[in-house]
């Protein structure tokens, strides 16, 4: 999914985007604004990391998740897991906060950032 389109759902309330970082990152960057942080690597592991997913989106496994990192690998394995976990509706920005192959990122498209809170 375009960091561009998933901020405009995002800003709709159509859409809860994961930012799967490190806090290292989130302060470094800030987040997509309204974003929810969960870092991919959680000290709790794959289970925790899957609770906390479920937690952002209310438990509702059908509503409209996707998953952000830097530049696509990690959001990728996120999507993937979260498929597994039973989320039906699960996306890749995979241009990452800081642009990929899949497109310029978050931060050069301009789109809204805010600290990260943490």
């Amino acid at each position: 999914m375009p960091a561009d389109e998933a901020a405009a759902q995002a800003a709709g309330g159509a859409l809860t985007i994961v930012d799967v970082r490190t806090p290292g990152e989130w302060r470094s960057t800030g987040i997509p604004q309204g974003a929810v942080q969960v870092p991919l690597n959680h000290p709790g592991g794959i289970e925790a990391f899957l609770e906390e997913v479920s937690e952002a989106v209310d438990g509702d496994k059908e509503r409209p998740i996707a998953f952000i990192c830097a530049a696509g690998g990690r959001s990728s394995a996120a999507q993937k897991l979260a498929r597994e976990a039973g989320f039906t509706a699960v996306a890749d920005i995979d241009e990452g906060m800081l642009g990929s192959s899949g497109g310029p990122g978050w931060i050069a498209r301009g789109l809204p950032t805010e600290a990260c809170g943490c």
